[in-house]
């Protein structure tokens, strides 16, 4: 176990981006998270000061920016949504190094960051292994649709699990579900087995799957890419210079960036 986490926390993840323009697909130049023993934690390397490289970065850049929802009431959302810093998370509930992320760092910097109105998360659905994944995943769907996502998310994490040995089968689903506080179980249990659910969680996985994901727990800290379970360090450090560099970017009150 360590040493597979120990690979997976020096794994550069590379992401290939594809934004989805009016006028059709526009393919941007790969975006390269750096080694996480590195002083960068994950800061894209900036190595060509040209014009040309200046305005693909900035294309980059926005692009990743734009897959912030950034919604009013998202129930897998948490945190101020004018937040100056967005962590979006591709994962998957039967994803260990997932869990590991949800226990260790999750709630430092949700009481760092998220309730200082520094840092929203964004949850995206990003279910690899299998059909108990996709079962999963469509049950926090449906633990969200009343309002009990989260409380579902931490439940779902709240040990390792053994994958595809029936922690996720259906009526285990429904006592989580029952756990979390979910009220109507009938209503969960027909949210949870609708063409809304499959459709939100495919959404989710086709989102990341564009981005070149292919591993669990991926994240993107405004735009900063960042792969698998890190030192909460690296994430703070991350958030840190994402907010920085946010500031920076804000008009002043005479409308001049500061």
């Amino acid at each position: 176990m360590n040493a597979s986490r120990n690979n997976r926390t020096k794994t550069t993840l590379v992401l290939a981006l594809v934004l989805v323009a009016a006028l059709g697909l526009i393919g941007l130049s790969a975006f390269a998270g750096a080694d996480s023993d590195s002083d960068s934690g994950g800061k894209p390397a900036d190595t060509d000061t040209g014009t040309d490289a200046r305005d693909s970065t900035s294309a980059q850049e926005r692009a990743l920016l734009a897959l912030q929802r950034r919604t009013a009431g998202d129930p897998a959302a948490m945190g101020d949504k004018d937040a100056p810093v967005v962590l979006i998370e591709y994962s998957d509930f039967q994803c260990p190094f997932c869990g590991k992320f949800a226990r260790d760092t999750k709630p430092e910097l949700v009481e760092k960051y998220v309730d200082a109105g520094v840092l929203r998360l964004e949850w995206r659905h990003f279910p690899i292994f299998g059909d108990e994944s996709q079962a999963a995943a469509r049950a926090g769907w449906a633990a969200g649709e009343q309002g009990r996502f989260w409380e579902f998310h931490d439940l779902a994490y709240g040990k390792e699990r053994k994958k595809n040995s029936g922690e996720f089968a259906d009526g285990k689903l429904t006592a989580m579900a029952k756990a979390a506080g979910v009220k109507d179980l009938a209503k969960f249990k027909r949210d949870m087995e609708s063409q809304a659910a499959r459709q939100a969680v495919a959404r989710d996985a086709t989102e990341g799957q564009g981005l070149g994901v292919t591993s669990t727990p991926a994240f993107l800290i405004n735009s900063t890419p960042l792969l698998g379970a890190q030192p909460t360090a690296v994430f703070k450090e991350a958030i840190d210079r994402a907010r920085k560099a946010a500031a920076a970017k804000k008009p002043d009150d005479d409308g001049k960036t500061g």
